[in-house]
């Protein structure tokens, strides 16, 4: 493989990795009731405004939010807050589900909106890929909440938007800087209206979720998605799940399960077949 294939891929790794993680820290923070949605919203996202800026100041990037940054800006900020409302009724594997399947349909419209052509076998390798999904994350499908999925629909399609937007142009770290930045006067709409709580461990929790997992996963990830098609930036996203699956079982002890190592197999199958190019 040429380094710079394999540069791509370890890139594209850590991003996905980074997902996962962020996936694991705001489960384990919101979980046990130690901070509210909204407080630990506003801590991620002003915790990833102050790394991305450290970085950006470092490099002598400009930093100041302009225009054209709005509509990234806004989706970055529904998705944080809409993610953490969710997750305090929805179940862990019914709101991965309903996130990532309204991450994947958001981003291939926009790709087949944008000109992108998906083929019989990409679309095939799709279907497998979402039906692996779904089976892995069926059993915590029971009846959930209305409002709550909704919230998690809303997340999973800002998100999909704000990969659409930073497919198509460069500096990943000063423009994610400036997203994270000028989310910041909403943050603090947040504060002021819920205020702001936590325990130590979940605003710690909080922190890395903003400052590691968040901000340098997304600089990473803004990085490689213009070497990304859409079609295919969507499809290495489901494997985020799978690998926040694994790391629940190692970090917060859940079991192993056939269904788990079946439908895992499945979702790397389905995408395989959507990354091969004949």
């Amino acid at each position: 493989m040429p380094s710079k294939s394999l540069h791509l891929v370890l890139l594209t790794a850590l991003a996905l990795l980074a997902f996962a993680g962020n996936s694991l820290l705001t489960r384990a923070a919101l979980a046990g009731g130690g901070i509210r949605p909204d407080s630990f919203a506003a801590i991620r996202l002003g915790a990833g405004a102050v790394m991305l800026l450290a970085i950006g100041l470092g490099q002598g990037l400009t930093l100041r939010p302009r225009s054209p940054d709005i509509p990234a800006i806004v989706a970055l900020f529904i998705y944080a807050a809409a993610f953490s409302r969710a997750y305090v009724s929805l179940g862990a594997a019914t709101g991965a589900l309903i996130l990532f399947t309204s991450v994947q349909l958001t981003i291939i419209v926009g790709g087949l909106a944008s000109g992108a052509n998906l083929n019989q076998r990409q679309a095939f390798g799709i279907v497998i890929a979402l039906g692996g999904l779904a089976w892995l994350l069926a059993p915590g499908l029971a009846t959930p909440p209305l409002g709550a999925s909704a919230l998690m629909t809303a997340a999973g399609i800002a998100w999909g938007v704000y990969t659409l937007i930073g497919r198509g142009s460069g500096a990943a770290i000063a423009r994610t800087a400036r997203n994270f930045i000028g989310t910041i006067p909403l943050a603090l709409v947040l504060v002021a209206m819920a205020g702001l709580d936590g325990t130590p461990t979940a605003i710690m929790l909080a922190v890395a979720s903003g400052a590691i997992t968040s901000a340098l996963g997304y600089v990473i990830w803004y990085s490689v998605l213009p070497s990304l098609s859409a079609v295919t930036a969507a499809s290495l996203q489901l494997l985020v799940p799978v690998i926040t699956a694994l790391g629940s079982l190692i970090w917060l002890h859940e079991p192993l399960t056939a269904t788990l190592a079946g439908a895992s197999l499945l979702i790397l199958a389905g995408v395989a077949l959507t990354l091969r190019r004949s």
